[in-house]
């Protein structure tokens, strides 16, 4: 039978080599944009969260950066908690919640499909995380157009 003779891993040990960057530290030019759009359910993967951080590296980075949340990517907007709105029931429940709002609060934009939020999830507007605006679903394709023809950095988070 064959013998493990490395030593177990502990606490605080390095595997990978975290600090040594390839590329260079890219920055937004005057004007520059960015948008990320999410047609993925919230807490189906982690592309959402994924995302919703490079969302706030980008607004760091000093991109105008926006966020479209439609189809199922609506669930990523709306207020939750329990008990109660707010109320945190395990760690990492209210990870979208968070993120969005310091996203908004760093001074990013966040829309949401009108469409999906009702006919698809039968969420009114009150129950978007407040700062989100909603939109028509006849804006969602606009707000991509604009920003492929102002030459916007674009991610697209699809998963289903």
């Amino acid at each position: 039978m064959p013998a493990v003779t490395q030593p177990a891993h502990e606490t605080g040990d390095f595997f990978v080599d975290y600090e040594e960057k390839v590329f260079e530290d890219v920055q937004a030019k005057e004007g520059e944009k960015a948008l990320i759009t999410f047609h993925t359910v919230a807490f189906e993967g982690s592309i959402g969260l994924v995302n919703l951080l490079q969302a706030k590296r980008l607004k760091r980075k000093g991109y105008e950066t926006s966020v479209l949340l439609y189809g199922p990517g609506v669930t990523l907007g709306v207020q939750r908690g329990f008990p109660k709105l707010g109320d945190e029931a395990f760690p990492g429940h209210l990870n979208f919640n968070n993120q969005i709002k310091g996203f908004m609060d760093e001074g990013g934009k966040v829309y949401a499909c009108r469409f999906a939020l009702q006919a698809l999830y039968g969420h009114g507007e009150p129950a978007l995380i407040p700062g989100i605006r909603p939109i028509s679903p006849l804006d969602v394709l606009d707000l991509m157009l604009l920003h492929r023809r102002e030459g916007a950095v674009i991610l697209d988070t699809w998963t289903l």
